[in-house]
């Protein structure tokens, strides 16, 4: 175990690399040329951005097309830890409001959700974040450790922060917009035979201002024919295609400490308790189903690289069954088995009065500074 736990320590140096970064090209199941479909987001408030794709286009007329987001990212890697193995690593925190149980590894905001806040483990962690901003990340990893690995911020308490040392974001180049009409029949000649049309039926359309309503009553029912045209259909790549670019930052792991400071054995043992989970998340890639009508693979094309602090790039060959074995061994040197034990007895119980109370004070403040 002791060769297990030291084999990665040249990542903990201070002269050690910067970063290990993976550049994975990736494509649609259906081939280079297959349509995929790329996150759509709101229009922002000003309407600067009216909302759908994320395209920036310049000059040259060249585009970047955001496919997946960091956080997005992270969301689909973080419940790794929920399974098999891999949730002997973590305390498996579920947090019960009313029927629902939720993980606190599916949990958005990580330890700085509301849901965790208002909570029995409240006072723990804002105890846990205090030490954080004091410099001591230890009791946070005893609660949330991958809150450290993929970063947390509890912007509605302390403020304490702790960056994202795994960033991974997937991007499309010069990209072809498409889009897509549909219609939905309710009759007619290129539908099964139906009554919606029989005045018999249903009656006729009333005239006058009673139409819309009529229609739309219909419409919402299924009793009309429902158009969607030049709706969001997609993209096809540009000969750059598509890349997974993902950074594990360890010039950041070696930023946290525990209560003995810089060079003491706890935080030693930290740093290789959090960089075995930031490594087994690492090497494990996500699945390849993003959304409806976006499956994207490898297409063989990839770089798993060290990066020096001079920018020297070496190859890495770390698989992810390594990882594993590592993180196992600096989870035993934590003494996270014991902290599992302790926490995961029973359900941690949601404060209903508190959040209540909470936003009521929120609602008095909003009307006090709207005066």
């Amino acid at each position: 175990m002791s060769n297990n736990l030291t084999q990665f320590d040249h990542y903990l140096a201070d002269d050690g690399p910067a970063a290990l970064v993976v550049r994975e090209h990736l494509m649609p199941v259906e081939g280079a040329d297959g349509v995929f479909f790329p996150a759509t987001y709101a229009a922002s408030e000003d309407k600067t951005f009216k909302g759908g794709y994320n395209i920036d286009k310049f000059d040259d007329g060249a585009n970047v097309t955001l496919v997946d987001s960091i956080g997005s990212q992270a969301n689909r890697i973080e419940p790794l830890f929920k399974t098999g193995d891999y949730a002997a690593l973590v305390p498996q925190i579920i947090i019960k409001a009313g029927d629902k149980e939720i993980n606190l590894l599916d949990v958005g905001h990580r330890a700085g959700d509301a849901i965790v806040r208002y909570s029995s483990l409240q006072s723990e962690l804002q105890a846990a974040f205090k030490a954080l901003l004091g410099g001591n990340a230890a009791p946070l990893a005893k609660i949330a450790p991958t809150s450290l690995v993929f970063g947390v911020w509890d912007s509605r308490d302390t403020q304490a922060k702790a960056p994202r040392l795994i960033a991974s974001t997937i991007r499309a180049y010069d990209v072809k917009s498409l889009t897509r009409s549909a219609q939905y029949w309710a009759g007619g000649s290129s539908a099964p035979v139906t009554v919606y049309d029989d005045e018999k039926v249903l009656g006729p359309i009333p005239e006058g201002k009673e139409s819309k309503k009529e229609t739309d009553a219909r419409s919402n029912c299924g009793f009309t024919h429902v158009p969607a045209t030049a709706t969001h259909g997609g993209v096809i790549a540009g000969e750059k295609g598509i890349v997974r670019t993902a950074t594990l930052a360890l010039a950041a792991l070696r930023l946290l400490k525990s209560s003995d400071g810089e060079n003491g054995e706890a935080t030693k043992n930290l740093r290789r308790y959090i960089l075995g989970l930031a490594l087994v998340a690492f090497t494990k890639l996500p699945g390849g189903y993003l959304r409806q009508g976006t499956i994207l693979v490898g297409n063989g094309d990839s770089k798993f690289e060290e990066i020096a602090v001079n920018g020297k790039r070496t190859d890495a060959t770390l698989t992810h069954e390594t990882a594993l074995k590592y993180a196992q061994a600096a989870a035993v040197a934590f003494g996270i088995k014991a902290e599992k034990e302790k926490r995961e007895k029973a359900p941690v119980p949601f404060d209903v009065k508190a959040a209540k109370t909470a936003i009521e004070t929120a609602k008095k403040k909003k009307s006090a500074a709207t005066v």
